[in-house]
């Protein structure tokens, strides 16, 4: 519009909005202190949200700055250039190339989309989607630290997450029909004025404030779980595995956690077994609300109505599968 500054034309952004519930929380920060403390139900909530909180922020933050850095410096063709002609040989370096680009799933849908673009068979960018945010090294050791004392926790969802993108992988090349991916790619992202260093900051601040969101959702719904849910829903929950198993992996499809956060929310729930848990952490970066939704848009929704059920289904076999092949039962 002729004759209005740009600066009032600019719309309301994530970040303005982050910046408004700060003021509000330094500004009512007396009043919301004197709610808690009259309540002992909402201590607890508060004590379990901050620690949840602060326990996963560092690993988020470091897991956008290296999704910033790989968006800036590092070009898919890389990871075409060294894969091999077979498919069934890519579909496997393609789910251990993960290991090596650490972000956040929703990083891993962009990425995926544009291999496919420039050339990829689609049973390997598949497998990259589901591997990169499962297993890179800022998730394992956020799941290190999550569980001290048990290391096999990070190893069964290593096994169960690899397996899982091996599994897609290879049953999409069975049976996957590219006629199915009708999205065409988006070049949003793309800015031919922009610095490398505009690049980084601009995704690892949408990464932050994206994952940030459902990360706080995340300790929300842990500190919820702990006081709203009452203890003997999870006494049966804790004896009947196949239950817990279910409720754990249906929890993941809603809460559409960080996979660099949702270890954390996974120890928090410390009143079921280790293997319902297991599910929770494999199934989420996986399959969630959030991915559904960034894969019909990136790939199409016929994609996403076939590959997401599946994805689901595949996910709790192989979390179980390592479980009892790692935990050694239904620990």
């Amino acid at each position: 519009m002729v004759g209005v500054p740009a600066v009032i034309r600019r719309r309301l952004t994530s970040m303005h909005m982050f910046g408004a519930v700060l003021v509000a929380a330094m500004l009512f920060q007396q009043p919301l202190v004197e709610l808690v403390n009259a309540s002992p139900a909402l201590q607890t909530a508060a004590t379990v949200f901050t620690g949840v909180f602060v326990q996963a922020t560092p690993f988020l933050v470091l897991g956008v700055l290296i999704s910033g850095a790989i968006a800036a410096f590092v070009s898919p063709r890389v990871l075409r250039a060294v894969l091999p002609k077979r498919e069934s040989v890519a579909v496997g370096v393609a789910g251990l190339a993960g290991a090596a680009l650490p972000g956040c799933e929703c990083g891993a849908v962009p990425v995926a989309r544009r291999l496919m673009d420039q050339g990829a068979p689609s049973a390997v960018a598949v497998t990259f989607l589901l591997s990169a945010p499962a297993i890179n090294p800022v998730v394992l050791v956020s799941t290190a630290v999550a569980f001290p004392g048990e290391p096999r926790m990070v190893v069964a969802r290593l096994v169960g997450s690899l397996a899982t993108a091996w599994v897609m992988g290879l049953l999409w090349s069975r049976f996957g029909r590219t006629e199915w991916i009708t999205a065409r790619l988006s070049n949003h992202d793309s800015n031919p004025d922009g610095s490398r260093w505009t690049v980084f900051t601009e995704s690892a601040r949408h990464d932050l404030l994206q994952a940030g969101s459902y990360l706080v959702l995340g300790a929300a719904a842990a500190a919820a779980l702990h006081v709203v849910v009452p203890p003997w829903i999870y006494e049966h929950l804790a004896g009947q595995m196949l239950l817990a198993i279910l409720v754990m992996a249906l929890l993941a499809l809603v809460l559409a956690l960080c996979s660099e956060a949702d270890a954390f929310v996974a120890a928090s729930i410390s009143m079921l077994p280790l293997l319902p848990r297991l599910v929770f952490l494999v199934v989420g970066p996986a399959v969630d609300v959030k991915l559904i939704a960034m894969q019909a848009g990136s790939f199409g929704r016929g994609f996403a109505a076939r590959f997401a059920p599946l994805t689901f289904v595949v996910a709790i076999v192989c979390a179980c599968a390592a479980g009892y092949l790692v935990l050694g039962g239904i620990r």
